[in-house]
């Protein structure tokens, strides 16, 4: 291809991913659908369910689909998976029960599961046929920060919609967003012959042995498996007790959300780093990670609004080395089992999440929201040091010319 060529090629390709990102997060039924479940009479504990069946399907899920998105065509499941999310609003409001939300949870689990391994894969492997391989980083970081963007804009935009039409209203332009992601996800390049894909006559059993063989016969490629989760899922899980830790610093319970919007734009700042981040070599990416971690324990502990700065300056560093750590897994892996071995990660992170859940639950219920973030932070210098100390397993990432494909 010419360069121009290739240039037009990546630039379609980015807008479509960023616009992709964008509407995947654009839901407005996100700040209230824990309203909704309260409203039609759902007890905590079977609130608690929903979730637990969320997170369950997402890592049942999982590999199957990612083995699967090795073994077709990647684009095609980036479209059927908005569909399943938009039948499970459509039941949300037009049926409001426990079962419907069960179901809801489900059809949206493997929504999940479908799109996860299977975006990264593709965007990846089509800037690789580009040339352009080793600016992914910098597009995973912009896409992720174009997603928090979507979140933000979703939380302000939902009272008013709320307000005009109530829980149908919202349901309504929720289920009309994941209409125009599937739309969207139509207009993806795939340049995956049959061959590559494994044919759909194979299944997705013999990608699965491809991708599981690689990280065992690998170990640059176990070690970026093992790296993803380790720098997600802290940040991920304390995620949902930002508004406990920030009504625990004494504002106003109207001016949380504003709070929250400055941890956001924090996390988005880190997504658009991701370029730059790029250059960070082992040593910089275990400072990167412990000094995001001692943020986060000062931040909290400091039980203060002005703390709260310092923890959005956390899940900037956080996001930062999240997207580079998921950047150098990519560059890692070969093709054939490619998305198989991102949904690994992706249960990796999933697994670890639950089990930060369960550790905030017991300290956060002996003690304070503050002494729970800053305890959380531990498990995040532990591995800057880990990074630290053992090389091959924490560069932030890896130059194309030495990209194992």
């Amino acid at each position: 291809m010419s360069p121009s060529s290739s240039a037009a090629s990546a630039r379609r390709l980015t807008g479509t991913l960023y616009a992709y990102a964008f509407l995947d997060d654009f839901v407005l039924l996100y700040p209230v659908y824990a309203l909704l479940f309260a409203d039609t009479g759902l007890t905590v504990w079977q609130i608690s369910s929903l979730f637990a069946l969320w997170s369950v399907t997402g890592v049942v899920l999982e590999i199957p689909s990612g083995a699967w998105a090795d073994a077709v065509s990647r684009r095609l499941l980036l479209w059927i998976g908005p569909l399943l999310t938009a039948a499970g609003f459509t039941l949300w409001v037009l049926v409001p029960s426990y079962g419907a939300f069960a179901l809801g949870f489900v059809l949206w689990g493997a929504k999940g599961a479908l799109c996860s391994g299977a975006l990264e894969a593709l965007v990846y492997e089509e800037l690789d046929r580009l040339g352009a391989a080793g600016g992914y980083g910098r597009v995973l970081g912009r896409a992720r920060a174009a997603g928090l963007v979507a979140v933000m804009a979703a939380m302000a935009l939902a009272g008013p919609v709320f307000a005009y039409g109530g829980y149908p209203a919202v349901g309504l332009a929720s289920v009309l967003v994941c209409l125009l992601t599937a739309a969207t996800a139509t207009r993806f390049p795939e340049h995956r012959t049959a061959g590559a894909r494994g044919g759909c006559g194979d299944g997705w059993v013999r990608p699965l042995r491809a991708g599981l063989a690689e990280a065992r016969a690998d170990r640059s490629v176990r070690a970026a498996l093992l790296l993803v989760p380790a720098v997600t899922a802290v940040w991920g899980a304390l995620d949902e007790y930002t508004p406990l830790l920030v009504r625990d610093t004494g504002v106003a319970e109207d001016a949380v959300s504003h709070w929250l919007l400055l941890i956001w734009a924090g996390a988005t700042a880190g997504g658009l780093l991701a370029g730059a981040g790029q250059r960070l070599g082992r040593g910089g990416f275990a400072r990167l990670l412990a000094g995001s971690a001692l943020a986060l324990a000062v931040g909290a502990w400091l039980r203060t609004p002005a703390g709260i700065g310092l923890v959005a300056l956390a899940f900037c560093g956080f996001q930062l080395a999240s997207v580079l750590a998921e950047a150098r897994l990519q560059d890692r892996i070969g093709e054939a089992g490619r998305a198989t071995l991102t949904s690994v990660a992706g249960v990796g992170t999933d697994l670890a999440t639950v089990a930060v859940f369960g550790l905030y639950a017991t300290v956060g219920s002996a003690t304070t929201h503050a002494t729970a973030f800053a305890l959380c932070a531990v498990p995040c210098l532990a591995t800057a040091l880990v990074v630290a100390r053992q090389g091959g397993a924490g560069a932030a990432g890896t130059p194309p010319a030495t990209k194992r494909m």
